[in-house]
């Protein structure tokens, strides 16, 4: 029996490990664009040392085309903010019990959660009662806040498979069994072209500075951000004479909405679909909604200023329940704010045209930067994350196998 934790997470006398056919059924569960993206490259992998095991669960279209059957998809599970929730309760309520079901139902091997830990969690400890196996990627940020969800990690969790390299030491400490084997942003934050290629294609001037909006794949981040983008788009503009923009649209977003957010579209502003890295690699500045994507521009080594707006009775609850000085992903990793962010009424249009300025005015400090960033992406492991991560647990999988063929 494996039991890291030093507790009783299961028995194998009760985990069905396979299914009639005699491969492994997996539940696996992701709550947004990023989880489906992570964890159709998951199955993918695991698929490779498993040929023979299913999967079904929550996901989206890339879950989806790897082979997951998905009982919900995700398109109603990305909000954002305790109050926008509300409004989503009972959507969110229904996923819970379903999924609480099919954990009751002791057909799946193991459960595999990916981030989204507001259902995970809870998921995790219906796992537990049912003596389910629990695989958790993309750890919750218990360094953030709720440090308190530590305990029910360790009693939940089978194995955490964090992506920060601070967070490993951080969860060994309070008794997880946690492993660091990468971030999988190393494998997929790579341009399809050069530098030069992406601004050849996108017709930019060498002569001119390029600045990339990234105002977030969220309608809500749309509608607090991107017209404040364009208004500092307004004031850099002005302050160089010229400037070339360019939006890559997210893959959740419809191009047609931002083009009616634009109207008329002064800035000549270029909406670019389905390629975020080049865009970004093509940019000498970036103005970026906090999230993911601040660590994906970190890797690439493009300086950017970070901002963001939340409801404000969401953001107060923020403030009081949040305990880290950082915002920015990309600055939580570095330990320290090498580029700048401006959050809630801080995120006006002077500010960040200033911010924007002192970089692309300065090519000294912009060097500076990139410097900087690129130091911090050797700090996130090597290529190759998820193959490692689907051998742990194909591993785990057959020991268990082995330990419940073994006579007592």
């Amino acid at each position: 029996m494996i039991d890291s934790n030093k507790n009783k997470l299961y028995s194998e006398s009760s985990v069905p490990l396979a299914n009639d056919e005699g491969s492994p059924h997996f539940l696996i569960i992701a709550g947004e664009a990023s989880g489906d993206l992570h964890g159709s490259n998951l199955v993918s992998a695991l698929s490779a040392f498993l040929p023979r095991a299913q999967f079904t669960g929550m996901g989206g279209s890339k879950m989806r085309e790897a082979g997951v059957a998905t009982l919900f998809g995700i398109e109603r599970m990305g909000t954002v903010g305790v109050v926008e929730v509300l409004g989503e309760f009972g959507h969110y309520y229904k996923v819970y019990r379903t999924l609480k079901r099919e954990i009751a139902s002791r057909r799946y091997a193991a459960v595999i959660l990916i981030d989204y830990p507001t259902l995970n969690l809870r998921l995790a400890k219906q796992a537990r009662r049912f003596d389910c196996p629990v695989f958790f990627f993309i750890s919750p940020q218990i360094w953030a806040w709720r440090k308190g969800r530590i305990r029910h990690i360790r009693e939940s969790v089978s194995k955490m498979f964090v992506v920060l390299p601070f967070e490993e030491k951080l969860y060994l400490d309070s008794g997880v069994d946690a492993e660091f084997l990468g971030h999988p942003f190393v494998d997929m934050v790579l341009p399809s072209r050069t530098r030069a290629e992406s601004r050849e294609k996108y017709s930019l001037s060498p002569k001119i500075k390029t600045v990339g909006l990234l105002p977030g794949s969220r309608m809500n981040e749309i509608n607090s951000l991107l017209d404040v983008m364009v208004q500092a788009g307004e004031k850099i503009r002005d302050e160089l004479g010229s400037c070339q923009f360019l939006l890559p649209v997210a893959d959740s977003i419809d191009p047609d909405i931002i083009r009616q957010r634009l109207g008329t579209n002064p800035l000549g502003i270029q909406l670019i679909e389905g390629e975020p890295y080049d865009v970004m690699n093509s940019c000498d500045m970036l103005i970026i909604a906090s999230g993911s994507a601040t660590l994906e521009a970190g890797i690439l080594g493009c300086p950017m200023v970070i901002i963001y707006k939340l409801n404000p009775l969401t953001h107060l609850l923020a403030r009081w329940l949040v305990k880290i000085p950082l915002v920015g992903l990309v600055n939580i990793v570095a330990g320290e704010e090498v580029v700048p962010e401006l959050i809630q009424d801080k995120v006006t249009a002077e500010n960040i045209s200033t911010q924007v300025l002192a970089v692309l005015q300065t090519p000294e400090k912009e060097q500076a930067i990139r410097e900087r960033l690129l130091e911090i992406r050797k700090t996130l492991g090597e290529p190759g994350v998820m193959k490692v991560v689907a051998k742990r647990i194909a591993d785990f999988m057959d020991e268990l196998s082995i330990n419940e063929k073994t006579p007592v």
